[in-house]
């Protein structure tokens, strides 16, 4: 697994190691045990704060919010930090693996949104006071944690990697449109009418292709709004494509966990006596000690 790879929140528990016991185990099922009571509270208390944190990071940006209440703004902030601050020490020192969730896409974004506050402090005068912001402007990574804890963002990121491919050849083709409109256009207008540079022909390519029309550059024959009229027909058509690739991708997985193909985890069987994991859930001896297992 490459450092950034985001595995699926239900296999996390797999690939960081649970503790063998102790209250690093207890740590563990509370944390990374999605499938448990105490884990789903927990979620559900850090997706709150998580949400709370990020309000507070769009509010302190308003001038008259962030000027009025600069002090309980800074107060929630640093409240938040040093909450999340306690929930990275605790993943870190509850898994087996501690490393490998520190270079993982959950982990750097963790680190991420706890740095910019601490950064903040080390960059001292008025002069920087745009450099502070910035950094401040990144704890809005937080955001991304929300995946870890919402089974959805894993199906649709599921959907969307494996649509890449078809994405990308269909994205392909729609370069391959702009430039060749950008082109006609910049022969049909010319600079006298805006079209000044086939670069910038090909922006307004892309502006009317999307349905989006700034009205900065127009055409002014006959032609050119005839072709510009055929592209915005053609975006209509274009913008459904990535809709209908990634949507057939997610309805064929959804059949096939209803076909069976996707069956409910078991709960996981771990040693006791050495720490050994992926036990079936029939299995009655560890396969590495011969130590007997808990019953699951």
């Amino acid at each position: 697994m490459s450092p950034l790879e985001a595995p699926a929140p239900s296999d996390l528990p797999d690939v960081l190691g649970r503790p063998a016991g102790g209250w690093r185990r207890t740590m563990f099922d509370i944390i990374f045990g999605i499938d448990t009571p105490a884990g789903r509270r927990f979620d559900i208390a850090l997706v709150c704060a998580i949400l709370l944190s990020i309000l507070v990071v769009v509010l302190d940006s308003v001038p008259s919010i962030g000027k009025r209440h600069a002090g309980p703004m800074a107060v929630l902030e640093w409240a938040f930090t040093l909450l999340f601050t306690v929930e990275y020490m605790a993943r870190l020192a509850c898994v087996r693996r501690p490393l490998r969730y520190a270079t993982s896409f959950y982990g750097v974004i963790d680190l991420l949104s706890v740095l910019p506050t601490y950064f903040s402090l080390l960059v001292p005068g008025a002069e920087l006071l745009i450099d502070i912001r910035i950094l401040r402007l990144l704890r809005v990574f937080r955001i991304f944690k929300l995946t870890l804890y919402i089974e959805e963002y894993t199906r649709l990121g599921e959907a969307l990697a494996a649509s890449r491919r078809k994405i990308l050849v269909f994205l392909s083709v729609v370069l391959m449109l702009i430039l060749i409109m950008g082109t006609v256009m910049y022969v049909v207008e010319g600079p006298q009418n805006g079209f000044t540079s086939i670069p910038l022909s090909m922006y307004w390519a892309t502006v009317t292709m999307t349905t989006v029309g700034y009205g900065d550059i127009a055409p002014q024959t006959t032609l050119g709004r005839a072709i510009a009229s055929f592209m915005m027909l053609l975006g209509w058509g274009i913008l459904a494509v990535p809709t209908g690739i990634v949507t057939a991708e997610m309805t064929a997985r959804r059949t096939d966990r209803r076909g069976g193909e996707e069956r409910p985890r078991q709960p996981a069987r771990d040693c006791a006596a050495c720490g050994s994991e992926g036990h079936e859930a029939a299995a009655r001896y560890c396969k590495d000690c011969g130590a007997p297992l808990d019953a699951a």
